[in-house]
């Protein structure tokens, strides 16, 4: 019969035979598997250096870029829009480089006929019958609604009540007086939907730049994208345009325009206007459009055929 002590005597048989293959397997393989693994931990190291000194050359790399689009701007830029009126439309997502693209046209001698900074308000789609009543509510005599869209989209009609007083119109067309232009002006911005300084926007334009950037995430980001895209297609119908975007893809207004063979047509992009590279072939891509009535699509992007225009004569 077995009894107690046996069982205390078979238990501690094992846990000695135990200890002793931990002991004995520890002291056969510590030397090679320590070995081993120290080795690889020294080549992880040596790559992570070589990703690190990989990342520093290209960030140094791309600063130089950058410093000689600035000196190279300084050359083929200055004269380019002399004489030329052109407006800044700032859409939301697109002010953390609304600063870069402004300069550049600066720099080509162009006259900044005014800055129209959009809020996001003005896309937003529970804001669709406001912007209509708006539309309606904000002409002016020399700024009627008469042949804008009528189809019920807000921002398309307002954004075409806007084209109408911002850009030339067309031959033969009475154009807006000053008067009437400060006060729709004065409407959008007092309900909201837009910032700029009325008193400043001295002239209609005849072209603008309108600065956008990613595409929007939110549950209503389609609503949204389609909202930016009807703000380009009617100052488009009005004047010359350039769309100075951040990325080319997701959807954005880049994106949605180079993927269109109608918008492609007479809207110009460029992908990379976040970069001064982008700002300067920006001021390029107007002086195209300005002098050679081409729309042409420009930057980094896949989707881009070509990094920047024919530089002017």
């Amino acid at each position: 019969m077995i009894n107690f002590r046996y069982h205390v005597v078979s238990l501690t048989a094992v846990f000695l035979a135990l200890a002793i293959g931990l002991v004995v397997g520890t002291a056969a393989l510590n030397g090679p598997l320590a070995d081993s693994l120290e080795g690889q931990v020294t080549g992880l190291r040596k790559d992570n250096q070589n990703w690190r000194q990989q990342v520093s050359n290209m960030e140094k790399q791309l600063a130089l870029e950058e410093e000689f689009a600035e000196e190279i701007s300084q050359v083929i830029l200055p004269g380019t829009l002399t004489g030329r009126r052109v407006l800044v439309l700032m859409l939301p997502n697109g002010r953390d480089h609304t600063e870069g693209v402004l300069k550049k046209l600066q720099q080509a001698g162009a006259t900044i006929t005014g800055q129209v900074d959009l809020q996001d308000k003005f896309i937003n789609p529970d804001n669709n019958s406001n912007l209509l009543e708006l539309a309606v509510t904000a002409a002016r005599p020399t700024a009627q609604t008469a042949g804008l869209p009528g189809n019920g989209h807000g921002v398309e009609t307002s954004s075409a009540l806007l084209a109408s007083v911002l850009l030339d119109r067309a031959q033969g067309v009475a154009p807006v007086s000053d008067a009437d232009r400060r006060a729709v002006l004065a409407a959008y911005n007092n309900a909201g939907y837009l910032t700029t300084d009325s008193n400043k926007v001295t002239a209609s334009a005849e072209a603008v730049v309108v600065v956008s950037g990613q595409p929007y995430v939110d549950k209503d980001s389609d609503k949204r994208d389609e909202s930016v895209v009807k703000i380009a297609e009617q100052f488009d119908r009005t004047g010359s345009i350039v769309v100075a975007g951040k990325g080319s893809v997701g959807g954005n207004l880049v994106a949605v325009v180079r993927g269109d063979p109608v918008l492609t047509q007479t809207i110009s992009t460029v992908d990379n206007a976040n970069t001064v590279q982008g700002q300067v072939v920006t001021t390029l891509a107007l002086v195209e459009q300005l002098t050679e009535k081409k729309a042409g699509q420009y930057g980094v992007g896949d989707n881009a055929p070509s990094l920047l225009p024919r530089l002017p004569q």
